[in-house]
């Protein structure tokens, strides 16, 4: 059940915000903002609710809770009284307002409305305008507690530092968009519905989609990776195959062309309970598909009983 801090003074207002969405939704009422402050710190609610009425110091306090990087996705409902001028918008970071007459007819429709809004909130890598790590951690953690059947894939590019060392950021960053896009189109032509795309960061991409699905999408991912890749080196180093560049030792050597080696984690054999678990099962499984040559897929099939044989 998800949780809602609802700050004031008003007994009236106490009472109406009570019978309405107790419900619905875990409610705990404090007097003020400060006194709230340990509860949020230690607990993060899903919605903050405050009659912005009498505290002197509220809309300080919600601007600094809201402020803060760790908190500033905490929805803020604030409520008015009737016959008080509603505050320029810059001076008090509220995400929704409801005058008090309104609040019998409206309060449930809006808390739900603030939760549906965080929870579409992500934020996004801004080189690919994927998902980044904590939506990530949410979409595993999500389907985990939710008992689904799914797999996880966790793709990096091989020899993608010397690319970089060899031709600059710029055009190392138009590689990872090309692989971006080139890993949301394909899972979502395989898996329109219920899959994920997220950007990890780096070189670093991960998809989720169902488990009879994604093999055979991480292999076509790599086919068309290894059609598409060699367009991004000069015309020379095309026809030679390879880069010259330099190790992480300093050393000169030769590197072949840039690779996508993807490790797959599911839990129809295994049970996780942590997104971590399955997302360092996928890891282990991309460390396997890099010691294969060339763009590779290594599916976890591990924990999977053995065919019955036939008498």
């Amino acid at each position: 059940m998800k949780t809602v801090v609802v700050i004031t003074r008003d007994v009236v207002l106490t009472s109406i915000v009570e019978r309405l969405v107790k419900d619905l939704y875990k409610v705990l009422f404090f007097p003020t903002v400060q006194s709230s402050l340990d509860y949020i710190y230690n607990s993060v609610p899903d919605v903050l609710v405050a009659y912005m009425d009498a505290d002197p110091r509220a809309v300080t306090l919600v601007n600094e809770l809201k402020s803060d990087p760790i908190f500033g996705h905490l929805p803020f409902l604030a409520i008015f009284p009737d016959d008080v001028t509603l505050p320029v918008w810059e001076s008090l970071l509220a995400d929704d307002y409801l005058r008090k007459h309104r609040v019998v007819e409206e309060i449930l429709s809006r808390v739900d409305l603030c939760i549906q809004r965080a929870e579409r909130m992500v934020e996004v890598n801004p080189l690919t305008r994927l998902p980044g790590n904590i939506t990530i951690s949410k979409q595993i953690q999500k389907r985990l507690d939710s008992g689904e059947l799914f797999a996880l894939a966790y793709a990096d590019l091989d020899y993608f530092k010397p690319f970089n060392d060899r031709y600059g950021f710029s055009r190392g960053d138009e590689v990872l968009k090309m692989t971006g896009r080139l890993v949301l189109n394909t899972v979502k032509e395989k898996q329109p519905h219920g899959s994920f795309v997220g950007h990890i960061g780096g070189d670093d991409f991960i998809f989720m989609m169902d488990y009879d699905l994604i093999e055979s999408t991480a292999l076509l991912v790599g086919e068309n990776f290894d059609r598409i890749i060699p367009t991004f080196y000069d015309s020379e180093d095309r026809a030679l195959g390879h880069i010259a560049s330099e190790d992480r030792e300093g050393n000169k050597r030769t590197f072949p062309f840039i690779g996508i080696s993807t490790g797959v984690a599911h839990n129809k054999y295994r049970s996780f309970s942590h997104y971590g678990e399955m997302a360092e099962a996928a890891s282990e499984m991309k460390k396997y598909a890099k010691t294969v040559k060339g763009s590779y897929c290594k599916m976890d099939k591990r924990y999977c009983p053995e065919p019955t044989q036939k008498a």
